[in-house]
């Protein structure tokens, strides 16, 4: 399944935004919805216009059947002359002669209209003049069509004679012929066109005024759509802005509660989950304020009392102590520190502040930096150049050089930072971040600057991974995301 969605989603992008996913589904429902309506007011329409067609057809072979009859009636010396007054009053329904035999044309090819025309035609002659009668029904082209014996053509004959009943310029519609014999080696002959509005017999698709009405109405539901899906995103909108903006630290004003009722309960709880965040941070700064001030006043007491020790070696052991406990308590206080960086959110160029981090160094070849950031980036520029400082830094410190390498796109800004180091033991990788660890007890240091460097690129959105390089050394990675404005 997930392979199959993922096909999907190259065969049809999908919009990330809100609007645009609204608005595709919304076109995808008013084409299926328009698809459906359309093919079902089609199908009523060509039955409705298929029951007219054979009415039409009945009413056709009736008159047929009526000519049939009445030259049937007459007098064989009479025939010719009645066909001749016909040709010359003219204003008749069918084209009328008498001929020999029947005679052989190019027959059009059947279409479900056409084949229902001739079988009604069929049944009602023969319902008319009996069962036996031998006939012909066929649809034959203009421009193939014979009228006499000599099998003549349409446009061979004076245009008084036929014209008026088969020709429809500028179409050029099927003409429907029968042929039925009426006595041994006598053939009548009928040619006619089809009455209005079924001239050309062909299946028309769907009408253009339909058409036009699908595109007018599709784009109007889209247009206010797109409107409504605008004005109920612009809350989130909002939501998405304070949420990164107190992500970076920054001081958020409540939220605006209005809208649609889901969104005033998303930015009723993002108020009241700011109240309590701001709460948390400032209570937190008065208690690591309060244990900065409450510890460094028992430590000075307890080495003015190790002093007055007499025994050299207890009061080194004292001393010891006091030096672990004064480090873990400056440690923790440097992390709350180097963390909690109050600033306020602006664009960062990136370039000028990795310049101002490596400049000392590049006299003297222990870094190199590759590649440049392709936009500035918003975030706050101190607790940026303290996370990249601290992993320049890092690198320094334990790979003697540090490599840098920048990748930037839309989706985010990215530094390698390269040492030739030893590297890390693959299963400590995750355990380096956290306070006060180092792999050797020789390390300098409080052993906070990964965890530190971590914790700033959290405050961005961002992470901090390792990676041991294949030729040997640790690679430091830094993304950043790019958020939408």
């Amino acid at each position: 399944m997930p392979v199959l969605r993922s096909k999907l989603r190259r065969l049809l992008p999908v919009p990330r935004s809100l609007l645009g996913r609204m608005l595709l589904l919304t076109l995808l429902v008013v084409l299926v919805a328009q698809a459906l309506s359309s093919l079902i007011w089609v199908s009523q329409l060509r039955a409705s216009q298929m029951e007219g067609l054979l009415t039409s057809t009945r009413s056709l072979a009736h008159s047929m059947s009526a000519s049939v009859s009445y030259f049937r009636s007459l007098p064989l010396g009479f025939r010719p002359m009645v066909l001749d007054q016909l040709r010359s009053m003219g204003g008749t329904r069918f084209f009328v002669s008498l001929n020999d035999k029947p005679l052989e044309m190019q027959v059009l090819p059947e279409t479900p209209r056409k084949h229902a025309v001739l079988a009604e035609v069929d049944a009602v002659l023969r319902q008319n003049l009996g069962r036996n009668v031998d006939l012909l029904v066929q649809f034959v082209s203009p421009d193939d069509l014979r009228i006499f014996n000599g099998e003549l053509k349409l446009d061979e004959v004076p245009r008084s004679w036929a014209h008026y009943a088969l020709s429809l310029e500028p179409l050029n519609p099927p003409v429907l012929v029968t042929q039925i014999q009426i006595a041994p080696n006598e053939w009548l002959y009928l040619a006619s066109l089809m009455p209005e509005p079924y001239v050309s017999l062909e299946d028309q698709g769907l009408p253009a005024q339909q058409v036009w009405f699908i595109i007018l109405t599709s784009s109007f539901l889209l247009l206010f759509i797109g409107i409504l899906v605008h004005w109920q995103s612009r809350p989130l909108k909002r939501l998405a802005t304070a949420a990164r903006e107190m992500s970076l630290g920054a001081t958020v004003e409540p939220l605006a509660e209005m809208g649609g009722s889901e969104v005033v309960e998303v930015s009723r709880a993002f108020n009241n989950m700011r109240d309590r965040i701001s709460r948390y941070l400032g209570e937190r700064s008065q208690l690591f304020s309060a244990i900065s001030h409450d510890l460094r006043t028992p430590i000075t007491r307890l080495r003015l009392r190790v002093e007055l020790l007499e025994d050299e070696a207890l009061q080194a052991k004292f001393s010891r102590d006091l030096d672990d406990l004064e480090l873990l308590v400056k440690g923790a206080l440097q992390c709350v520190k180097d963390t909690d960086i109050h600033e306020n959110i602006e664009q960062v160029d990136l370039n000028y502040l990795l310049h101002g981090l490596v400049e000392p160094y590049l006299g003297n070849g222990q870094v190199t930096l590759k590649g440049k950031a392709l936009a500035s980036y918003p975030g706050k520029p101190l607790a940026l150049r303290r996370c990249i400082g601290n992993l320049v830094d890092n690198a320094l410190k334990y790979g003697q050089r540090a490599h840098l390498h920048i990748e930037d796109d839309r989706e985010a800004f990215v530094l390698h930072v390269d040492d030739e180091g030893p590297g890390v033991p693959e299963q400590r990788l995750e355990q380096v971040f956290e306070p006060h660890f180092r792999l050797s007890g020789q390390q300098q240091g409080y052993g906070l600057g990964l965890g530190i460097a971590r914790s700033l690129a959290h405050s961005h959105g961002g992470e901090v991974t390792l990676q041991n390089l294949r030729e040997g050394g640790l690679r430091v990675t830094l993304r950043l995301p790019r958020h939408a404005n």
